[in-house]
């Protein structure tokens, strides 16, 4: 019987206590799987004695992380600590030591990924990251090696649970997106300081990291384009209703001839497509390869246990890989290094997708044909309209168009001058569409 892999845990909050549990709960499982026991030998966090309650006796208990890192008797170290600072250290200093790294942080691989996947290239040690994106949901697994015989056109992610929590409330409940925010912040699915999750950053984490694995390319997190909820308006999600769509925060890459797409916005969905009925706090994954198709992945975007599943899920395969030749590990980005490319981020101008466009204008005739001009001035076909009829104490009407596919610039252009007409009112709201077929 093999020695157990013995386990450094930094950081005993959500998902360290949660990783804790179900390495215990679960250990006759894991064993018969992997052939010998994962150990958890020494847990560090800075509240010592919540750790010791729930460690018990047998695990050691330390206040200095870096303590735990240095370590001769660990082989892995799991850094559950977050951030960009600390965590970046940790990560480097084990992998340096030459133990196995094991994280949930996107934030750090997202900003940091290219400088830590090559030191632990150097060393000759694995970083595992499944938790890191969608929580419990095994989509780098399935990127990595399940569709490992295709070429991956795309990947659409509803990788925030946060803001699919607001948007599905928005729509069933009819609620201003500050209302619904403040509800998330009570109910602990939002944190007090909302900003990552709202604006698009903590999806942009995710995306970014997803990106490199489908198509063998650095992490780009610095180059993709983010837009958050904040400025969604309850009409302009039941507008979408009323044309059979749903509105999500995607998180898109997309593989194309002149580059490739790397962005987070507020999308458009058909009603009729799995992925736009993913309700509340739930993630899904959605990735389009040549050869098998679409394949969606759905499941816990975040939580104790879901995330913990994922850290486990690493911890076995790097118990796997180590008993195997180096030459046999899945590389750390699913492409062996003289496989990684270069290939350019596509600016948003040259994105093409179709468009839902809201203004308000004048309730006087020739002004929806001066709009359709000006669009069609700039190559861009209207798909579907909505009119809303000026009332009595509104003496403006409210215009929803849906356009075919288009270049974002042009479509930029074409807003700069609709605005600038004497006849519409305020700025145009544009949401993006997205068929996903």
């Amino acid at each position: 019987m093999n020695k157990p892999l013995r386990v450094a845990l930094l950081g005993l909050g959500t998902v360290g206590s949660g990783t804790f549990n179900v390495l215990n709960t679960n250990a006759i499982e894991i064993e018969r799987r992997v052939g010998f026991p994962i150990q958890i030998k020494v847990i560090a966090d800075l509240n010592t004695d919540k750790a010791r309650e729930l460690a018990g006796p047998g695990v050691e208990v330390l206040g200095d992380a870096f303590e735990a890192v240095k370590r001769d008797d660990i082989d892995v170290v799991v850094e559950l600590i977050g951030g960009y600072t600390i965590a970046k250290q940790l990560v480097l200093a084990a992998i340096n030591a030459g133990k196995h790294v094991v994280t949930a942080n996107k934030a750090l691989l997202a900003v940091h990924g290219d400088e830590i996947f090559a030191a632990a290239e150097a060393k000759n040690v694995m970083v595992a990251f499944e938790a890191a994106v969608a929580g419990g949901i095994p989509v780098i697994k399935s990127i990595k090696e399940g569709l490992a015989a295709n070429k991956i056109e795309y990947v659409a992610g509803i990788i925030n649970g946060t803001c699919n929590f607001i948007l599905s409330e928005m729509r069933d409940k009819g609620l201003p997106f500050a209302d619904v925010l403040a509800q998330a912040q009570a109910f602990g699915y939002a944190e007090a300081d909302p900003t990552f999750d709202i604006e698009g950053v903590d999806a942009a984490h995710k995306i970014s990291l997803l990106s490199s694995l489908a198509f063998g390319v650095p992490v780009q997190f610095e180059k993709a384009y983010i837009e958050g909820i904040t400025k969604l308006t309850k009409e302009d999600i039941q507008f979408a209703e009323q044309l059979g769509y749903r509105v999500k925060l995607l998180g898109i890459a997309k593989r194309t001839d002149q580059g490739i797409e790397l962005r987070v916005h507020p999308t458009l969905i058909p009603g009729k497509r799995l992925i736009a009925n993913v309700e509340g706090v739930m993630n899904a994954v959605l990735v389009k390869a040549n050869a098998v198709g679409p394949t969606l992945y759905y499941g816990a975007g975040a939580g104790s246990l879901p995330t913990a599943s994922a850290v486990v899920a690493d911890l076995i395969e790097i118990a796997r890989a180590s008993q195997a030749p180096l030459a046999s590990r899945v590389p750390v980005l699913a492409f062996q290094k003289a496989g990684i490319q270069y290939l350019d981020v596509l600016p948003m101008e040259k994105v093409v997708t179709a468009f839902y466009l809201r203004l308000a204008v004048d309730d006087k005739p020739g002004v929806l044909a001066e709009v359709t001009r000006l669009l069609a001035d700039n190559q861009i076909s209207i798909e579907a309209m909505i009119q809303r009829q000026a009332t009595s104490e509104k003496e403006t009407a409210e215009i929803v168009l849906l356009t075919h596919r288009c270049v974002e610039g042009d479509v930029n252009k074409a807003i700069a001058k609709i605005e600038a007409l004497d006849s519409v009112h305020g700025p145009l709201t544009r949401i993006r569409v997205e068929d996903l077929s």
